[in-house]
C-alpha cells in the first residue's frame, strides 16, 4: 500500500507543474509507465535511479538538462525517510 501511495503522490505533484516542465512530466510519466510494466509498482528511489543512469550515458547536453530537472524535481517532491 506505500508504495501506490508514494506513486499517486508523485503523480499528484507533477500535475501541478506539468506546463512549465512539459518535458521533463513527460519523460518521468515515459519512465514511470516503463518502471510499472517491468516491475509492477513504482517508487521515486526507482525513478530517481533509473535518473541518474541515463544521466551517466547520455551526452546530448538538451537531454542532460530534461533528465537533470526531472531528477531534481523527483527528489523535491520525495519525504525525507528520516
Amino acid at each position: 500500500m506505500h508504495s501506490s501511495a508514494t506513486e499517486n503522490q508523485i503523480n499528484v505533484y507533477f500535475g501541478k507543474n506539468a506546463q512549465a516542465y512539459e518535458a521533463e512530466t513527460k519523460l518521468i510519466a515515459d519512465l514511470t509507465r516503463e518502471l510499472r510494466t517491468q516491475r509492477g509498482v513504482v517508487q521515486s528511489k526507482d525513478l530517481i535511479l533509473t535518473l541518474i543512469q541515463q544521466i551517466e550515458c547520455e551526452k546530448d547536453v538538451l537531454k542532460l538538462d530534461i533528465y537533470r530537472n526531472a531528477l531534481e524535481m523527483i527528489v523535491q517532491a520525495t519525504p525525507d525517510n528520516i
